[in-house]
């Protein structure tokens, strides 16, 4: 069987693909890190890779003329998703790929940091989202995005309606972060995003606690979804 590729963009080392690598070779596939800024993004050709998956990052997707970067990936995004082939986002990622859609991305006027679950919507039950119901996943961002045309609304949460949408079999962007291994600690990410913690007036003391209390089904669940996601991709 001949071996697939997945292309992963990596912002922030440590926000890397989680406990999702584990499906992701599971399912046959050979992936490699592109770290933005650091190596040249994967071929422009929409085919050049079988899986794009975009992570995330503290920056935002309206800061081109700070980070010049975020224009590649854009117009990299741009030309995958008008051929509808596989790609996947996180955070950033998914934000990228909204506005790769042509839709608007911006702060929310809030920080949505810490634990907690996404409410599923009706369309969502029929996606590998349903493995996410009632899981608490790990929240962290400032900023929001309009849902795509075309696109299906998945998840919201009080603070942040758009957490998640999907366009087709191939396309799926989620908000928050299902690769977060509650289980083994969120130290690298206190002390990364120490300044943002500060600024936001938040305790990482609450946040390691908070990780310590959730139950260690998270990890399964988000294997599950993702495995079932790879699954169902279209040629």
């Amino acid at each position: 069987m001949p071996v697939k590729t997945a292309a992963v963009i990596r912002h922030v080392h440590f926000e890397d693909l989680g406990t999702l690598a584990e499906p992701l070779s599971a399912a046959g596939y050979e992936f490699r890190y592109y770290d933005a800024g650091v190596h040249p993004l994967p071929a422009g050709d929409p085919a050049a890779t079988d899986l794009l998956i975009v992570l995330g990052a503290p920056i935002g997707v309206y800061e081109e003329d700070k980070y010049p970067f975020l224009r590649d990936e854009i117009d990299l995004l741009t030309a995958r998703l008008a051929a509808r082939r596989p790609t996947f986002g996180i955070c950033l990622g998914a934000q990228l790929i909204a506005r790769a859609l042509g839709a608007k991305v911006y702060p929310s006027g809030v920080k949505e940091i810490g634990w907690g679950p996404v409410e599923l919507t009706e369309a969502a039950a029929a996606t590998p989202l349903r493995h996410l119901s009632q899981a608490s996943v790990l929240h962290w961002h400032g900023d929001t995005f309009d849902l795509p045309r075309g696109a299906a609304h998945l998840a919201s949460t009080a603070i942040c309606r758009n957490q998640a949408f999907c366009v087709g079999s191939n396309i799926l962007a989620l908000q928050f972060h299902p690769e977060a291994d509650p289980t083994m600690g969120i130290e690298p990410w206190l002390i990364g995003h120490a300044a943002e913690l500060a600024a936001a007036g938040i305790d990482p003391r609450d946040l390691r606690d908070d990780a310590k209390a959730i139950e260690p089904v998270l990890p399964r669940k988000a294997q599950d979804m993702l495995t079932e996601w790879l699954r169902g991709l279209q040629p």
